[in-house]
Parts: C-alpha cells; structure tokens; sequence
C-alpha cells in the first residue's frame, strides 16, 4: 500500500536539488527518487517539478512513496562451483565463486551463498534477518574467495563481535592497473554512497572510516600484484580505495578500469580475490586460518599479464 507524505520543505533544504532532498527526507537512494519524480508522484507547492530544481525552505511537498518491498527470501539450490573449503558443527568456509551473492537482496535474481548451503543440506545459524541468517560478512557477488558462515547460533555471535572488533584477518589479492607509489602503503579514507546516486560507493567527506593496507607482491609492465589487508569492511571497499589510488582493479569498469586491458587480459570482472581468511574459532578459541586458490578466469589474466611484462 503507498504511502502518501506531505510536509513543508525544512530550512535546512534550502536550495538542495529536489532528489537530493528526498534522498535525505525519505532514506531513499537518489536514483529512486528521481524515478519517483519523473513518474509524477512528488509535488511541489502543487505542481510537478523536474529532479534539478532547487527547493526552497517552507514550500509544500507531497509524495507518494512505494510500499516497502518484501524482504527476499533464499532459494535452496546448489551453487555451482562453490567449493566447501572447512566445515564443523559451528562455522562452514566457502570459496565463493564468481556471480554468487552473500545472501538474497531486493533485485538480486541470481544465486546466493545462503541458498547454495541449505540446498545441499547444510545447516547455518537462524540468527539475524531471515534473508541473511548464519552470514557475518559479505564479499561482492564478482569477487571471489573465502567466506565463513556460521552454523550455531554461538558461532554468530562470536564471529559478528569479531569481525566487529576487527580481529578477523581478512587478505585479499587484487590486481590493479599500473604500480602503487609507494609499493606499500595504507589507505585510510572514509567511504560512502557516491553523490551521484549511480550504485557506486566513494571516498567521502564525513562517511564511514575505512582503512586499507596493501603490499605489492609482483609488479609487472601494465599492472601490479597486491596482497591487501582489510581492517575495515565497508562496502567496494577495495575497488573504492584503488580506484582513489587511480590503480582500480584490473576490469573493474565501475571504478574507471581501463576496458581495453581488461579485454588482453581476458577478464570481465574485477581482479579480486578474498585469499584468506583467519579468526578465533568461536567454540575452540584455536585460531584457525583458511586459503582459497584463484578461480581460472583471474588465474588466466595473471599468467597473460606476466607473460606480456
């Protein structure tokens, strides 16, 4: 059932584009709100209005906003390709293959780790939101790589303190375009939504902290190795960090990859790779450490891109 809002513009807007204010009003990502502007549902002082134009403080608004979409619910199917790297009553560790989501997400149609587990028979944690139960972080659905997820609903607990507190050590490998001066280095820049609304996260004035580590482990003519250290786990966190560097990830066209090295290198995808993963074990408190190989397609760019140095 929609829902129909009408309030007067706060002082604070004044002069804020108009998807831009219901963005901030309404929680709304600054793409829905332009659709709901172009589809006639917001007025202003009674009339329709374009997303460009300015507001002023105390003018009418009126909007009709969406029903709240249901929330996804897994698809108990195999996964393809996923691999079980470890399991135990408690945690199960995956490498996660390419084109498969941490668990189901509003317009997400493909497959999901959660799914991928309950339909070959493993159990996972009924903690947190029924579309995410048992999952304590997350990797991009294109990057691949070692994933925990937990079984018990004490491993959960555990695992979300920990990777809270950032004791979790999460290694990455990536392949970036060119070579990082220096070879070695930390990122420390906040990240949040990009300003102009498109799905892509950037580094932000006053978003949330995140800090990258990184090390080159090769550098070759066109592109560098990097073993990468996560102390934080923001969303695109990697490819939003790289990408400031100006070396996004080979491939990662929507942190501005150069297409045309992507095409030699044959990759269709960001080049990263969750490697490892380690942690306390949530019953045992041994810490325990798990690897993941590269999947072919990066394993392939990687030998290309050696070769041709």
């Amino acid at each position: 059932m929609s829902d129909r809002r009408s309030l007067p513009v706060p002082d604070g807007l004044e002069g804020e584009r108009l998807d831009a204010a219901l963005s901030r009003l309404f929680g709304l990502s600054r793409t829905r709100a332009a659709e709901l502007i172009v589809a006639g549902e917001v007025l202003v002082d009674g009339s329709t209005a374009s997303k460009s134009d300015r507001l002023h403080g105390g003018a009418w608004l009126e909007v009709t906003l969406p029903p709240p979409p249901s929330a996804p619910v897994p698809v108990a199917e195999p996964v393809p390709g996923m691999q079980i790297v470890y399991e135990d009553d408690d945690i199960v560790v995956v490498n996660k293959p390419i084109g498969v989501a941490a668990h189901p997400t509003t317009g997400w149609t493909g497959p999901t780790v959660i799914g991928g587990l309950l339909g070959t028979g493993h159990r996972v944690a009924t903690s947190g939101a029924a579309e995410r139960q048992g999952i304590v972080h997350r990797l991009d659905a294109n990057t691949t790589g070692a994933m925990v997820v937990a079984k018990s609903e004490h491993a959960y607990s555990h695992l979300k303190r920990a990777f809270k507190e950032r004791t979790v050590d999460k290694r990455y490998h990536a392949l970036v375009q060119g070579h990082p001066d220096p070879h070695r280095g930390t990122v420390d820049a906040p990240i949040d939504r990009h300003p102009v609304g498109d799905g892509r996260w950037a580094v932000v004035a006053g978003g949330k902290d995140s800090v990258t580590h990184y090390d080159t482990i090769e550098a070759f003519r066109a592109a560098s190795l990097l073993d990468i250290k996560l102390e934080t786990g923001r969303t695109h966190q990697i490819r939003v960090h790289m990408s400031a560097l100006r070396h996004p990830c080979v491939g990662d066209m929507l942190y501005g990859a150069d297409p045309t090295l992507a095409a030699r290198l044959g990759v269709s995808r960001q080049w990263l790779h969750a490697v490892s993963l380690a942690f306390e074990h949530p019953t045992t408190g041994e810490w325990v450490s798990f690897t993941t190989a590269y999947p072919d397609d990066l394993a392939r760019a990687l030998e290309a891109v050696s070769s041709d140095s």
